[in-house]
């Protein structure tokens, strides 16, 4: 899955979904904001034979018992990372290869 398929995905989750945004944007919440971070390289025989994007999705809503973060997690290949309160904001950080 490529990064546009990643965004129409999320965006069937929720409106607002922001890749990288820069720090003078104002985001809406509830949203998922999402970057990619990393990836993973599989080998055999000394070469490369899978490739898989590492992104990291956070979901950010003001609701500490939002459905959202569960509809993330459900998602191929996703996997629960960690759980912060920051500005009376919850965030739930997810890693998701693709």
């Amino acid at each position: 899955m490529d990064r546009l398929q990643l965004q129409s995905l999320l965006e069937g989750l929720v409106p607002h979904v922001y890749y990288q945004p820069p720090a003078t944007l104002t985001m809406q919440y509830p949203c998922i904001r999402y970057e990619r971070n990393g990836g993973n390289v599989q080998r055999a025989d000394n070469r490369p034979y899978r490739r898989a994007k590492r992104f990291q999705i956070t979901v950010i809503d003001r609701n500490p018992d939002s459905t959202l973060p569960d509809q993330v997690e459900e998602l191929s290949f996703s996997e629960f990372d960690r759980w912060f309160a920051k500005d009376n904001l919850n965030h739930w950080v997810y890693n998701l290869f693709s």
